[in-house]
């Protein structure tokens, strides 16, 4: 496939990655008071990633061997890569540190996530076969009622 081609398609990914890219940049220009580290460093992972899309297309474009974009991808993703791994263990250092806050806080800490909704689950597999068996035979009956 031809490079411009290609420089074409990478500029089509990279603007359908606004998704992506726009709230990851609110995120980082949102200051570190707003935003965790950990948050902050899964930004700078996120545009590093869509950054180095961009200079492929760029380099795609500029260049004719393939070299050169095959570096500008390898080093753009071995840098998002790295950051994001980065993110992930400050990500679960601030886990962790909120669960000794909390452990703190109250001494059996706070309620885990599943054990709060047990009982609507529970209460939600009982009645809604219920309720789609009545919504399927009450017609029915008066159906055949009215036969």
């Amino acid at each position: 496939m031809a490079e411009p081609v290609l420089a074409l398609g990478c500029a089509l990914v990279t603007g359908a990655g606004c998704v992506w890219y726009l709230p990851a940049l609110a995120d980082l220009r949102a200051g570190a008071a707003d935003r965790p580290p950990s948050r902050r460093t899964g930004a700078l992972a996120c545009l590093t990633g869509w950054a180095t899309v961009a200079v492929v297309g760029l380099t795609l474009l500029v260049t004719g061997s393939w070299w050169a974009p095959c570096a500008v991808s390898a080093l753009g993703g071995a840098a998002a890569s790295g950051l994001g791994a980065r993110a992930a263990v400050r990500r679960a250092g601030e886990r962790r540190e909120a669960a000794r806050l909390w452990d703190r806080l109250t001494p059996g800490g706070p309620h885990p996530p599943g054990t709060v909704r047990r009982a609507a689950v529970a209460a939600l597999t009982l009645a809604l076969p219920a309720a789609v068996t009545a919504a399927l035979l009450v017609p029915a009956a008066g159906t055949a009622l009215a036969r």
